[in-house]
């Protein structure tokens, strides 16, 4: 291995391993240094994929032998009140119709799986070892400081997370804003798989995904997940950040969490199960409003480092976005390579992820976080929805009511005000 290479990536995430993928296919030297003990060790992420954005960026036959989960057939959305739920559930033969749109993750298997994809192409994966600074010549980046030595490079692409070192280092974000950020709590529980099969009602080999929204986050913006994997579940929370700093009285991402599992409504799902796995983890929430520079001279920013996360409410995407932008990466790395022109510009990267439905996507939603910071959404209209079905649902000792009268009624006492109705305009923004 020369002292200088063609690229260096840093962080063997998705993001990260997408790049030295296409990157090494097209012969170029590629080293991508990961500070966890192997790629998957330190990445988190909750656990779901949608393929069908990112199959144009990779070969048909791409993902045959991916260790996948669970392919998701059932969609689950809990509004959940104080002491009462209201569950929207969906299945579609869509769903069940090859080529699978989603499948649930374990990021230590497939991110192993990946690298090692990376490497039959050429890559070279150098984990145990943390990129401390960058190297300068002027004002272009040429190469890293790492833990055991230091590497020079033509281009370097930032895929370390959202917390991103490099990023900062190389003056393309501040500090990150506590408003565009939130925070994930997930366990991993046990459980087998026949138990998973008969419990979320689904076949072999499928699975379901759950979202819960409501009073369990006490008001502040976020919400829960449950994800269907082989042998376990990953059960989380996702909580804003500056939410959470502000209030009060203060409570911990560990507290809501107990109280979610407590839920008569989530409690049953996963009795008997063994927590294997706790962990952490900061998502990035801020959508085109918070995106860093994404190119510098000679660096590209990737994945969470480069703020390309997206929370639409009934869906939480990262890893699509991030597959996507390493692949993109590449290529732009690529077509500045050609020629004698090494180092050409890499300002194609933005306009290629531009184009691709990764900023497409975010840009169509950019509305969606002012629509979710609203503690009306998570306290007073799933009280109000649990009212109006508890009331068309409960038989007491008097005579029954009209439905139609008791439903409007309800939905009147909830939302009949000028802030439900400013809440549903905005809900248009989305």
């Amino acid at each position: 291995m020369s002292d200088k290479v063609d690229v260096v990536v840093i962080g063997a995430g998705l993001a990260g391993l997408s790049a030295a993928y296409h990157l090494a296919d097209a012969g170029i030297e590629t080293i991508v240094v990961e500070r966890g003990d192997f790629p998957g060790s330190k990445n988190v992420t909750g656990g779901r994929l949608y393929l069908n954005p990112v199959r144009p960026y990779f070969p048909a036959d791409f993902w045959d032998d991916a260790p996948f989960e669970r392919a998701v057939v059932k969609e689950k959305l809990s509004m959940l009140s104080a002491h009462a739920a209201t569950t929207v559930e969906f299945s579609s033969d869509a769903f069940r119709t090859e080529p699978r749109p989603s499948y649930t993750v374990l990021r230590a298997k497939f991110d192993q799986w990946l690298a090692d994809k990376a490497s039959a192409k050429g890559a070279f994966i150098i984990p145990k070892n943390k990129v401390d600074d960058l190297i300068y010549d002027g004002a272009r980046v040429v190469g890293v400081k790492a833990t055991d030595s230091e590497l020079l490079c033509d281009v370097v692409v930032a895929a370390d997370g959202v917390l991103s070192f490099i990023a900062e280092k190389a003056k393309m974000r501040g500090a990150l804003n506590p408003h565009y950020h939130a925070l994930g709590v997930k366990e991993i529980i046990e459980l087998p798989a026949k138990t998973i099969e008969g419990r979320f009602g689904v076949a072999a080999g499928e699975g379901a995904a759950q979202l819960f929204f409501g009073t369990i986050t006490q008001g502040m913006i976020g919400g829960g997940f449950l994800y269907t994997n082989r042998e376990s579940v990953s059960l989380g929370m996702v909580v804003g950040i500056q939410a959470l700093m502000e209030h009060q009285p203060r409570i911990e991402a560990p507290e809501l969490m107990e109280m979610l599992k407590a839920r008569p409504e989530i409690a049953p799902l996963i009795e008997g199960g063994s927590t294997v796995e706790y962990s952490a983890h900061v998502i990035p929430e801020g959508g085109i409003h918070a995106l860093p520079k994404l190119v510098g001279d000679g660096i590209l920013l990737a994945g969470d480092a480069a703020g390309l996360g997206l929370n639409m409410g009934v869906t939480v995407r990262g890893m699509d976005f991030a597959l996507a932008s390493g692949a993109l990466a590449a290529r732009a790395i690529k077509e500045s390579r050609v020629g004698a022109h090494s180092h050409a510009p890499l300002h194609a990267y933005e306009k290629y992820l531009r184009d691709s439905f990764v900023l497409k996507d975010l840009q169509t939603f950019r509305g969606m976080l002012d629509v979710l910071d609203n503690p009306r959404i998570f306290s007073k209209y799933p009280e109000a929805i649990s009212s109006i079905f508890e009331k068309m649902f409960w038989i007491g000792d008097q005579p029954k009511g009209k439905l139609s009268s008791t439903v409007m009624r309800e939905a009147l006492r909830g939302f009949g005000n000028l802030n439900a109705v400013r809440d549903a305009l905005g809900m248009l923004r989305i």
